[in-house]
């Protein structure tokens, strides 16, 4: 009864979101049905699991969120976004627009930018790109999912993603862990994903299913003249403080002894090297304060600019960490923990079984970060003594649990449709297609060779 009830209250939560209900009244009754049909007690599921995960989470994020918005919305309103977009599309052609936003999302991702907030740096940039080359805008969502929810936050070698650092945290590896397995998956992922949206592009083009721009997007209207921006290179510069502010210190940290001597310059690396979340925070603070220093006589009023900006941060934070209250609760069952003997009891090949069961509890809390935490702690170490080498643990399991954790419910999902003015119905299917299916075709195929590699 205890595992029919979560698979219940999951199967409701992905339904009610599906069907574009409030996420906060899904997560709240899903998170009910759960906590009722495992004899959790209202007290407990709300009072303690509920809120703890989703108010842990919100005051984690909070100042990415607020942060990111801000920084978005004056690359949005001064005309810097338009003004990068249209260079690249001179220079690449308006075509290549989902690529251009791929490599554009993908560089940030990389650099370091939390998957949850890179969207407001590259949505406005965009979104300017596919409205000249009228593609439909539920491929800019896919093509910005591509970017920051695949390669660059689970494969490649070095990322600073949370999901690879709690993997080196808990296995004693590094950032760099399995680097072959992890090229080998990252290739697979954006050669997959971008022919996917190739295809689409083409295939839309063929039924003429064009751009339709959202009542909350700020861009030119069709034929409208534009107004004064700023030159591309200058529009540009905000993006690079942003990439070269979190991975200057990185580099730096790597190539010093920061437990000797002290100074501001030793007190910066250490802040940055240890608080990956804040980093962030401040490199975005800097990159705004730059922009909007720059293109001050391009935005229509700085205070309305960031007004709009922090409060357009509200409901893509709050509609996350609902999600994440969710699993909260179900992390507290017993069917969880049901689940968590089954696998481990399964009789499948070590890195197949590690490879299913990160994959579903990352579904389950819709968050990959969430179910490497869930998961390290309690199966890590029943893989490590199966004799699975840690660095091929550490890549297969982060990757894999870049594959189910983008379900419906997912907190990314609901903060890129949030922003983007989209509903399931119209965009998810794309999503899921390069950030679900692509990435679980590189954990088969990493699977494969890290089984023959030991």
């Amino acid at each position: 009864m205890e595992s029919i009830g979560v698979l219940l209250g999951l199967g409701l939560l992905i339904v009610l979101a599906m069907r574009g209900t409030n996420i906060l009244v899904a997560a709240i009754v899903s998170a009910l049905v759960v906590a009722l049909t495992n004899g959790l007690t209202i007290a407990t599921a709300f009072g303690e699991n509920f809120t703890g995960a989703m108010f842990g989470f919100a005051g984690k994020y909070f100042f990415l969120f607020l942060a990111g918005a801000v920084f978005g919305r004056v690359m949005g309103e001064s005309g810097a976004a338009a003004s990068i977009a249209h260079a690249l599309a001179d220079r690449l052609g308006a075509r290549r627009a989902l690529v251009i936003t791929t490599f554009a999302t993908a560089l940030l991702t990389y650099g370091g930018v939390n998957v949850f907030i890179v969207v407001f740096a590259t949505y406005p940039l965009g979104l300017v790109l596919v409205q000249r080359a009228n593609i439909p805008k539920r491929l800019l969502g896919a093509a910005i999912g591509l970017g920051s929810g695949t390669f660059t936050m689970t494969a490649l070698p070095g990322a600073p993603s949370i999901q690879n650092v709690i993997s080196a945290q808990n296995l004693g590896t590094t950032l760099a862990a399995a680097p072959v397995l992890g090229l080998v998956a990252g290739a697979v992922m954006l050669a997959l994903g971008l022919a996917y949206l190739e295809w689409q592009r083409r295939r839309a083009e063929r039924i003429e299913d064009g751009f339709r721009p959202a009542p909350t997007d700020v861009l030119p209207e069709a034929g409208e003249t534009l107004k004064p921006a700023p030159h591309w290179a200058l529009a540009a510069l905000p993006l690079l403080v942003v990439v070269a502010t979190i991975l200057a210190p990185l580099w730096i940290a790597g190539r010093i002894d920061l437990e000797i001597g002290g100074g501001p310059l030793i007190t910066v690396l250490r802040f940055a090297k240890n608080q990956q979340t804040l980093w962030p925070v401040a490199a975005m603070v800097l990159a705004t304060a730059v922009a909007a220093w720059s293109m001050r006589r391009f935005l229509p009023g700085l205070r309305g600019t960031l007004g709009r900006g922090a409060e357009s941060s509200a409901l893509p934070l709050l509609n996350t960490a609902v999600v994440i209250g969710f699993g909260g609760v179900v992390q507290a069952t017993a069917a969880f923990n049901w689940f968590t003997g089954l696998m481990l009891g399964s009789g499948l090949p070590p890195l197949v079984s590690a490879a299913i069961s990160v994959n579903i509890v990352a579904g389950i809390v819709g968050s990959a970060s969430g179910g490497l935490g869930i998961w390290m702690p309690t199966l890590a170490q029943y893989y490590l003594d199966a004799g699975v080498p840690a660095e091929i643990l550490h890549r297969v399991v982060t990757v894999a649990a870049g594959g189910f954790d983008t379900m419906p419910h997912c907190g990314v999902v609901i903060t890129f449709f949030t922003i983007m003015g989209l509903t399931h119905r119209e965009a998810y299917k794309d999503l899921f297609m390069v950030c679900v299916a692509v990435p679980v075709v590189a954990t088969v195929v990493i699977v494969a060779l890290g089984m023959a590699s030991y």
